[in-house]
């Protein structure tokens, strides 16, 4: 992880842009937390483990939270490498994915989603645990695509679903994976808001910086008080798909 300023980087110091996982940016109480590994910026164990680290860096600092990624990309979900050779890795890739979204519900300070690019499986779900979700008013997809995969959604993911998106459309989101571009997918409940491309960034630190403007207190006990009964379920649901996870891997299948 890198944590970057409005400081030049000092002389003779490596540029670990082609290396690191998540890249950090703190302003004026906001820190942006931009997904970056080169690629689809698919949820692999480093991944997670960069996220957890920066949010943990974010919350000792009190600050709002935005999360984007590079480019034209948001994530592309898990590793599907990982999917392939199953074992415990897997089932330590799922749960920490799981874990991620509770721990984005249950962030004491406004967290921000800025979707610039496509969101698909574990992309998409990451985009139902902030508080204001922007996407870019541009050619992309937001799937969840598990069943098409030939996945049974796990419970955690079904969770996150009941909570934030809008009943009409969640037998199709869920159970049909049917693919949205911008407009539908914030009919169905997975954004709040469309923005122009060049300027989703700003103005999703914008809403950041006014949402952390609020009251800290008063916000902190609300949201955690409008989201205990989702993390309760949310957690219940997560020990469910653990068992079952565990268990298919001892069965071997």
């Amino acid at each position: 992880m890198r944590k970057q300023t409005d400081d030049p980087m000092p002389s003779g110091m490596p540029d670990m842009s082609t290396t690191t996982q998540v890249d950090q940016h703190h302003a004026a109480g906001v820190t942006t937390l931009t997904l970056d590994d080169g690629k689809a910026n698919v949820m692999t164990l480093p991944m997670l483990h960069a996220l957890d680290t920066a949010l943990a860096r974010a919350q000792s600092e009190a600050a709002a939270v935005v999360l984007t990624g590079r480019a034209r990309t948001f994530s592309g979900g898990f590793d599907l490498a990982a999917f392939r050779r199953g074992g415990p890795d897997l089932v330590a890739l799922l749960e920490s994915g799981a874990r991620l979204a509770a721990r984005l519900l249950g962030y004491p300070r406004p967290v921000v989603v800025a979707c610039n690019g496509h969101a698909v499986a574990m992309g998409a779900l990451l985009l139902l645990v902030a508080d204001h979700r922007l996407c870019a008013s541009a050619d992309l997809r937001i799937q969840l695509n598990e069943v098409h995969s030939g996945l049974t959604m796990p419970r955690f993911a079904i969770a996150l679903c009941r909570q934030r998106l809008a009943t009409p459309q969640q037998h199709a989101a869920v159970a049909t994976s049917r693919p949205f571009g911008p407009n539908e997918a914030m009919t169905a409940g997975f954004f709040d808001e469309l923005a122009e491309p060049d300027g989703l960034l700003q103005r999703a630190r914008t809403v950041a910086g006014q949402l952390g403007s609020l009251p800290a207190a008063a916000f902190e006990r609300t949201k955690r008080r409008l989201a205990h009964p989702h993390l309760l379920s949310l957690d219940q649901a997560i020990a469910d798909d653990v068992r079952e996870w565990q268990a298919m891997v001892a069965a071997g299948t």
